[in-house]
């Protein structure tokens, strides 16, 4: 061991007057490189009490635990490929690595990092200003005080309660927490939710506000913004969405949506009923979601929302650097979709959403994880690992439908798994099936095989790999990939695949398709059907 490479890290602080103090340079000692995996920490996941920590899985699997050291001392041992630090000293510098032991090798040992923690906050509790959670008392003028109090790197607090509020609107430097016991209750007046111009459906459109927003920028940036806690922020969609749709003045708003931020954090809240996509991330760069529920169609106990529709978890939309892991999302649509613009607007803006993570997720209601449609700006490079799938319609839906453009690439689901019982749907326009990557996606009668003249209008779906995965649906195609004929899908691959469906497995319009160890049973006709494929 004592010849390993280290990688010693040393991260800056959030604060900005401490940037350039705590810089140091990366020191590097060269050693045998199979003794090492790699291990790192966001800098949006690091706060005055917590490190969040991720780490790769190494190539070779069966993997028994690993092992986290703080400062030479074991931690925690986890069989998960992320862990999240507590309870640590503000100011105060932790060495890290993590051990990764296998059945049949000596253990691996990542690099080592140092971080060094945020200071400790200055607390702006909301109570001081004026806010009374009695859930009928309207909070919205003493919370928003709180924010605009806070001083930079501040906490401002929701205790235990129920506080009614209206929209509300974070800024830089700064902590949104949620006590135990607190909840953000949204009015269930439009009154309260100021009409704003924003990215909706991947077109800037008018909408109302959010409940949790960020500033008007004007053209500028936020950064380092953190909410977080075992609190709850109910939107109140039900009644919130009928009464905006009934107004026909904007778009409806979400439960949270932060735009043009380097650095979020959103850490161990349960999120709800949003009247639209419950959690939007929008133009943000460094992003991390660690340990969140999200709950758009059902509540905690099972009760079916009324009226929610196109309700999505969680959508990080032209955004770049997202870390989501160890959450819960049960969804009323896509439980993750990577956005980035829809048509020739998307393709104006020109902002992808790229190296994305999500690792040790659970879904339970709605579609898994999708990429698209509105995907104008690109996507590429995300990774889905490690994830469970239960009553879930899809595991993966990549989706670019013509007048789209632009790619989506370099994505993967690995290691993961996929049971469905639910009849609710069965092998619609909007679903074709548990694994499905379509061109057509929308469209209720088409011919696959109509060709169209290729222009900027016509996407690309290529480089995509399901790998690892175990699948059982009672509910449409096992597995549905479907291109267009003048853009075939390009090198697509499946690697120890085992698939059971309602029906099997159908291919069109393919340029690179790569089956290893795959095994795909229909309850119903023919197990495999493929056209112009190769």
């Amino acid at each position: 061991m004592n010849d390993r490479m280290i990688t010693t890290i040393y991260q800056a602080s959030y604060s900005t007057e401490r940037i350039g103090r705590e810089e140091r340079i990366m020191q590097t000692e060269q050693v045998p490189t199979h003794l090492t995996f790699s291990l790192t920490s966001p800098p949006a996941a690091q706060t005055a009490d917590s490190i969040a920590l991720l780490w790769d899985k190494p190539a070779s699997y069966g993997v028994e635990r690993y092992e986290v050291y703080v400062n030479n001392s074991l931690a925690a041992t986890t069989k998960n490929t992320d862990y999240t630090l507590q309870g640590l000293a503000p100011e105060h510098e932790y060495f890290i690595y993590v051990l990764t032991y296998m059945s049949t090798e000596e253990p691996l040992q990542s690099n080592t990092i140092c971080i060094i923690t945020r200071p400790q906050p200055q607390v702006f509790d909301i109570a001081a200003y004026g806010a009374v959670g009695d859930g009928e008392t309207l909070n919205t003028s003493a919370i928003q005080s709180a924010i605009d109090a806070c001083s930079q790197g501040g906490l401002v607090t929701i205790p235990e309660g129920v506080f009614l509020t209206g929209a509300i609107y974070l800024k830089s430097d700064m902590t949104l927490y949620l006590e135990e016991g607190a909840v953000l209750l949204g009015s269930p007046d439009t009154e309260d939710y100021p009409l704003l111009e924003s990215r909706w459906e991947g077109l800037q459109r008018t909408c109302y506000a959010s409940l949790v927003n960020t500033q008007d920028t004007q053209g500028g940036r936020l950064s380092n913004i953190t909410i977080a806690g075992p609190g709850k922020i109910d939107a109140n969609g039900s009644a919130l969405r009928k009464k905006e749709l009934s107004e026909v003045a904007g778009k409806p708003g979400s439960a949270i949506c932060i735009r043009n931020t380097d650095n979020v954090y959103i850490h161990g809240v349960t999120v709800r009923q949003s009247p639209f996509w419950c959690v939007h991330i929008v133009y943000c760069n460094g992003v991390s979601v660690n340990g969140v529920g999200i709950h758009t169609k059902y509540d905690e106990e099972g009760n079916l929302y009324e009226g929610i529709v196109n309700g999505d978890g969680l959508d990080p939309d032209s955004c770049s650097d997202v870390y989501i892991f160890n959450c819960h999302i049960a969804s009323q649509d896509d439980g993750i979709a990577i956005k980035s613009g829809r048509n020739a607007e998307g393709r104006a803006v020109g902002i992808p959403t790229e190296n994305v993570r999500i690792s040790n997720c659970r879904f339970t209601s709605g579609f898994g994880v999708a990429m698209g449609s509105e995907m104008s700006g690109g996507v590429r490079n995300v990774l889905v690992e490690d994830c469970e799938f239960h009553n879930v319609f899809s595991i993966a839906s990549v989706k670019a439908i013509r007048g789209r453009g632009n790619v989506i690439e370099n994505i993967t689901y690995r290691d993961c798994t996929f049971t469905n019982q639910n009849l609710e749907l069965q092998d619609t326009q909007w679903f074709r099936g548990a694994l499905y990557v379509d061109q057509f996606y929308g469209d209720l009668i088409f011919d696959p095989h109509e060709t169209q003249p290729k222009n900027e209008e016509t996407p690309v779906i290529r480089n995509i790999l399901f790998q690892n995965i175990t699948l059982d649906t009672v509910a449409g195609n096992a597995i549905y990939l479907t291109g267009l004929v003048e853009s075939p899908l390009e090198n697509i691959r499946l690697e120890n695949i085992t698939a059971v469906g309602k029906h099997g497995f159908i291919a069109n319009n393919i340029r690179g398709l790569v089956l290893d160890h795959v095994t795909v049973n229909a309850r119903e006709g023919e197990a495999m059907r493929f056209v112009n494929v190769n």
